[in-house]
């Protein structure tokens, strides 16, 4: 086999796209929904591989920024629209296209990449690691009730149109993004993401529709808080049995988030609420009657992989002074593998290479899962993926890594 891998011309968008649409099953698109993931489409930073006329490999990198612990937003490329033709599996091209993206993104000066995995079992052979999770909710509001703050009452609900509303809704989620690592901030044509509204997004559900929620200012009514959501009518042999499918809720303070959720709880001829991409921590979990009857079942969802280690450790805080000497294996990337000393605390870090004794043995998969702070080293080394080689590092490595505030949490994929 002779193929070509280069990165990807305007031109030849259609028939890259197409490949990538018949490796995820081949379905067609909406026009709406095609536009505007060619509009988004780095060119300069997405791949194909040829053969001959033909594309039989696919692969993206959105130029984002993430929030990382400590609140710093960080340069990260959005790994995507990653696709092999059937004819064309088990013969290198996903592995000479991984090895060309990662080279690429270290010349771009981005030491972290990111992706959300069709398939967990892909990426850890190239060093991504699971970095957070997601909860699926399936709530039974006919038998769960909300016990709401003080102040619920004092936030003022009304129906909007989604696009009419986009701007205050985009200042909302603004004001979010620092606040949990994870989040990434909308770059230019993203907020269009939420909006889009196409038979294969209702799937035999309403149209999508928003309540803001608003809060007097004095002067004025201030939006504080936004749902997206679509109602999927539903009929059994005791009555309405609709569903409340929720796209997307922000809110900027706990009132704001109650109020909106106990409107969606209270929708009239519904009994579920039914939400795909709640962070692991989500408030609402907290409110409610009976966990057992909101049908939570736990995800993956953001993998990290450190493209630059000493870099990217650089970037983040640490929730407790820390000192240790991390011995780091990436065959994958192999400028990252040696030893490097990390000294940080919750103001700031320096990590740079060493020829100390190691404290620690991992991987730099291990590294990018434990990166924003959900996920231990500790729980890692009891999976046997991390090795302590000197008494006490793991505990406070372990400790300065995780995240001292909100669990890390991916808003939307890509």
């Amino acid at each position: 086999m002779t193929t070509e891998l280069r990165p990807l011309r305007e031109e030849d968008w259609n028939v890259w796209y197409d490949n990538l649409i018949r490796a995820f099953g081949g379905a067609p698109e909406p026009a709406e929904e095609r536009e505007l993931w060619q509009a988004l489409t780095p060119y300069d930073r997405s791949l194909g591989v040829w053969d001959g006329e033909q594309c039989v490999g696919t692969a993206g990198a959105f130029d984002f920024r993430l929030t990382v612990p400590g609140g710093a937003v960080v340069p990260a490329a959005g790994v995507t629209m990653v696709g092999v033709a059937a004819t064309h599996r088990r013969r290198g091209v996903l592995t000479s296209m991984m090895r060309r993206q990662l080279d690429d993104i270290r010349s771009w000066g981005e030491s972290l990449a990111v992706l959300t995995a069709s398939e967990p079992v892909i990426y850890g052979r190239f060093g991504y690691g699971i970095a957070t999770h997601r909860i699926r909710a399936d709530i039974d509001t006919t038998r769960v009730r909300l016990s709401v703050p003080p102040g619920t009452d004092d936030v003022r609900l009304r129906y909007a149109d989604p696009a009419e509303v986009l701007d205050v809704c985009e200042g909302v989620y603004a004001r979010r993004v620092t606040e949990r690592p994870g989040m990434l901030e909308r770059r230019p044509g993203w907020e269009r993401v939420g909006l889009l509204d196409t038979e294969r997004h209702r799937d035999g559900a309403s149209p999508l529709q928003c309540v803001v929620a608003e809060r007097s200012d004095g002067d004025g009514f201030e939006v504080v808080g936004y749902a997206r959501f679509r109602i999927k009518p539903d009929w059994g042999p005791a009555g309405a049995e609709g569903v409340v499918l929720l796209s997307t809720l922000e809110a900027v303070d706990p009132p704001a988030h109650a109020a909106l959720w106990r409107f969606l709880f209270d929708i009239d001829l519904t009994s579920r609420v039914v939400a795909h991409r709640l962070a692991v921590d989500e408030p609402v979990l907290h409110l409610v009657s009976d966990i057992r009857r909101c049908g939570l079942r736990v995800q993956d969802d953001l993998h990290v992989r450190l493209v630059d280690v000493g870099a990217a450790l650089r970037a983040r805080t640490y929730q407790a002074p820390l000192d240790v000497v991390f011995e780091v294996e990436d065959a994958f990337c192999p400028w990252n593998e040696g030893r490097w000393r990390l000294t940080g605390d919750p103001k700031g870090a320096t990590c740079e290479r060493t020829a100390d004794a190691a404290d620690l043995s991992l991987s730099v998969r291990e590294l990018g899962a434990a990166y924003l702070g959900g996920v231990s080293l500790a729980s890692l080394a009891a999976a046997g993926r991390v090795r302590q080689l000197r008494e006490g590092a793991l505990a406070e490595a372990s400790t300065g890594l995780l995240s001292s505030g909100l669990a890390p949490w991916l808003p939307h994929g890509f």
